[in-house]
């Protein structure tokens, strides 16, 4: 099955999504998706990467894997790289699925359960639509009034929140509340007065529901150390699920020292990126959780032996979702396959609106379970009508 022409779709609306298609002799077409600079990450697609997989057999992912990744040593291997890597390893994994006729999940192994739980990011419609450090326009951060505005929810009113998501069965959610108060020091330093405000939120949904909700606490990478003490000290009493990147991972070793100086579970962290960052995450008991992004890491083949990596210390494994509706889809059969999945990020503004515009057919989430699809490969395809759109740019790579 030879790879005759790699493409990639980017739709201007979506500012932040890259899909990549590619297309075999046989007629069959892999997808895959990666999320942040897409025209960066295009160029490097057709650069240095199409030239590389074109006219070769497209089943021999694990191959085109190292290769791919050894040839980039001299770029530095992560960061657009890599995330154009993880694209082309998924739509090969979709490629791979289709053409044995198997849904994703089964191709990498089988199930190890029907389905998985979920938990909602408390995110917006126009959540992460702009580039990191780049100021946005007002247009482009426009907060609709619809009920899936989850982030003004969960700022406002935690307590409603709660109560909504646990009527749609979703157990667990994830918030951010300190996040505001990080640039005032760069991240060296909260009051307690500060510490107060950010428990607010986490204070509403203990008294609406007590300990029905799972809650997650998301730090963005915002804090030093004696400040992410300081908030995890203050958050012990209300019991989260995780704290999750209230420090880069850049210095496992102070990570460790917040796992070590709090009894709330570590979560991280999609932003180490390769099993290679992992692994001292892993061996410096710096999380009780590896997490990881399927189209920022690697694709599925470097996902899955993260996951594994993990099982191998008796941690859990979670994939990270907040960006499009393919990678999702791979996180979706990731986690149904692997042993040692704990829930699945979802946000339920994206998968109630945009990711319908995007691909042929809904994500099944009933009562706070996602289902996997049973059609071979990664189960959808692009929504026809995206070709349509006066804001799609496409670029070709073919022998």
């Amino acid at each position: 099955m030879q790879i005759s022409k790699i493409e990639t779709l980017h739709i201007e609306e979506f500012a932040n999504i890259l899909f990549v298609q590619i297309h075999t002799d046989n007629g069959l077409i892999g997808l895959g998706e990666t999320y942040y600079t897409p025209k960066t990450t295009t160029a490097f697609i057709h650069e240095a990467l199409s030239p590389q997989l074109l006219g070769l057999n497209a089943l021999d992912i694990e191959g085109h894997w190292r290769r791919l990744y050894d040839s980039t040593h001299v770029y530095g291997n992560r960061g657009t790289e890599l995330r154009a890597i993880s694209a082309i390893d998924v739509a090969l994994w979709d490629l791979f699925g289709q053409h044995s006729g198997l849904p994703l999940y089964r191709a990498l192994g089988g199930a190890s359960r029907e389905s998985i739980r979920t938990y909602n990011t408390c995110a917006g419609t126009m959540y992460a639509r702009g580039t990191p450090g780049v100021a946005r326009s007002a247009s482009s951060t426009t907060v609709s009034e619809g009920r899936y505005e989850d982030l003004e929810a969960f700022t406002n009113r935690a307590d409603e929140l709660a109560r909504d998501l646990l009527s749609e069965g979703v157990s667990a959610m994830k918030i951010w509340p300190f996040d505001s108060f990080a640039s005032q020091s760069n991240g060296t330093y909260i009051s307690y007065a500060d510490i107060e405000k950010g428990l607010e939120p986490i204070q509403k949904i203990r008294d609406a529901v007590g300990m029905d909700m799972e809650v997650m606490m998301e730090g963005h990478g915002y804090w030093k150390l004696p400040a992410a003490v300081r908030i995890a000290e203050a958050l012990e009493e209300y019991k989260p699920m995780w704290l999750e990147d209230f420090m880069k991972p850049d210095n496992v070793e102070t990570l460790a020292q917040l796992r070590q100086a709090t009894s709330i579970p570590i979560c991280g962290s999609e932003l180490a990126l390769s099993r290679y960052h992992a692994k001292d995450l892993l061996e410096q008991q710096a999380v009780d959780i590896l997490m990881t992004d399927v189209t920022w890491t690697g694709g599925l083949t470097e996902s899955k032996k993260l996951a594994a990596m993990a099982d191998t210390f008796n941690l859990p494994f979670v994939a990270h979702d907040c960006t499009g509706p393919v990678t999702f889809l791979a996180s979706i059969h990731l986690s149904i396959h692997c042993p040692n999945a704990l829930i699945q990020e979802s946000v339920r503004a994206y998968y109630h609106g945009f990711y319908k515009e995007l691909v042929t057919q809904p994500i099944r989430i009933e009562n706070g379970y996602i289902y996997p699809p049973d059609e071979p490969g990664i189960g959808v395809t692009l929504n026809p009508n995206i070709l349509k759109r006066n804001d799609l740019t496409i670029h070709e790579s073919m022998i």
